[in-house]
């Protein structure tokens, strides 16, 4: 079934919203630890409240607002927003959970339908000190999440997963591993012009095809980091975003699809390569935004895995389907390249934060001032999310 959407409707919630703050923990200095070595899993001793916390009052530092202003909430999967609000002594009239992109697109929809004006979107996880496991005997979630059927044949974690989503691409389209390679090269680049990612040691593609397996064809360097930090976003109706510290980034699209039919046979990231929920989302935030995939000056992708950014690539038409492993190659998502991807260094090496890091980065890109790591002339910005067959989207603009 095709998917049904009112591009009239959609298009008049564009530019009414506007990123006006935004904050995060220390994840390098926090993942290193008072020592200046990291530290083991289950070492630190902080919680997800503690870095929400943190990372809200310097997003609010960042607009020049307080916590009074604030009369939206919108929390991460680790928090509670009852807890969150007395915690922080707070008391929004509305409130929303889930993702980044979900989280700024339920604070778009509520701003446009007159429910609050000012939003904080919150997001903490000591994951790293908790000793979360995303896999294995003691992964979390098996009683609803459908791969853990698959657990009598080793399928008990994302990762073992997307290395059969890669395979399948390899056999299609005869991608390499060394292509795939060059994205986690190419992240790792961006991470050491950060410096506050977590890794900071320069990656080679010796070194990538140099590194262990995890679950063949991924190996060591296509995961994520696990590490604690926070993150924070404040969002605002963008006639009130005027004469705060920053000039407003505005939230020009928005895109929400959905593949359900056959997630639990996982036929839409096995077969389709999550391609259906990415051209209904892309059907929706182009039109939007009134603009086109040549006009992205700067794209980050849910990137668990590297194997999300060939996907989200083909997909959302940067370049044709099978061709994302060409691609990726010769420093085009490199800073100075085509299109530079993920230029944080993502979830691969800056910091695990689910998405949520992506966003600040991409608002700092589009205000400018990064330095080395700035894309030169950012005006438009493109953030994909897309997750066991369920893609979101958002396209951020400088005004």
């Amino acid at each position: 079934m095709a998917v049904r959407f009112d591009q009239d409707r959609l298009g008049r919630l564009r530019d009414t919203v506007a990123v006006v703050g935004v904050g995060e923990t220390d994840y390098g200095a926090d993942y290193r630890g008072a020592g200046g070595k990291a530290m083991g899993k289950g070492e630190a001793r902080v919680d997800h409240y503690t870095l929400a916390s943190r990372a809200l009052k310097r997003a609010l530092d960042d607009a020049g607002l307080t916590k009074d202003d604030i009369d939206g909430l919108c929390t991460g999967p680790t928090l509670s927003s009852e807890r969150a609000c007395e915690l922080w002594g707070m008391n929004p009239g509305w409130s929303g959970s889930g993702d980044a992109a979900q989280c700024i697109i339920e604070a778009t929809m509520a701003i446009n339908a007159g429910l609050c004006t000012t939003v904080a979107l919150v997001y903490g996880n000591a994951q790293r000190s908790m000793n979360t496991a995303y896999g294995g005997a003691r992964v979390t979630g098996g009683g609803i999440t459908s791969y853990f059927y698959y657990a009598p044949w080793g399928l008990t974690s994302q990762g073992a997963l997307y290395a059969l989503f890669f395979q399948r691409h390899k056999l299609l389209y005869g991608t390499t591993e060394e292509q795939l390679g060059a994205i986690a090269v190419a992240f790792r680049k961006h991470a050491c012009m950060n410096p506050n990612a977590v890794m900071q040691k320069p990656l080679t593609i010796e070194d990538y095809m140099n590194a262990p397996y995890v679950a063949e064809p991924l190996r060591l360097f296509d995961y994520c980091l696990i590490n604690d930090g926070g993150v924070a976003i404040i969002v605002r109706r963008a006639d009130m975003a005027k004469d705060l510290k920053h000039k407003p980034v505005m939230v020009s699209a928005i895109g929400w699809s959905e593949e359900n039919v056959d997630a639990t046979q996982l036929r839409p990231r096995l077969k389709d390569f999550y391609h259906t929920a990415h051209h209904g989302v892309a059907a929706q935030v182009y039109p939007m935004a009134g603009l086109t995939p040549k006009d992205v000056d700067v794209f980050a992708t849910y990137d668990s895995f590297s194997v999300h950014l060939l996907a989200s690539l083909e997909g959302f038409g940067f370049c044709k389907e099978g061709e994302g492993g060409p691609f990726v190659q010769d420093g085009r998502i490199e800073i100075g390249g085509e299109l530079p991807c993920n230029t944080s260094g993502g979830m691969l090496s800056e910091s695990y934060m689910q998405s949520w890091n992506h966003q600040p980065e991409l608002v700092r890109q589009l205000r400018g001032g990064l330095g080395q790591r700035q894309v030169k002339g950012a005006e438009v910005a493109q953030y994909v999310h897309d997750v066991a067959g369920k893609c979101k989207s958002i396209i951020y603009t400088r005004q």
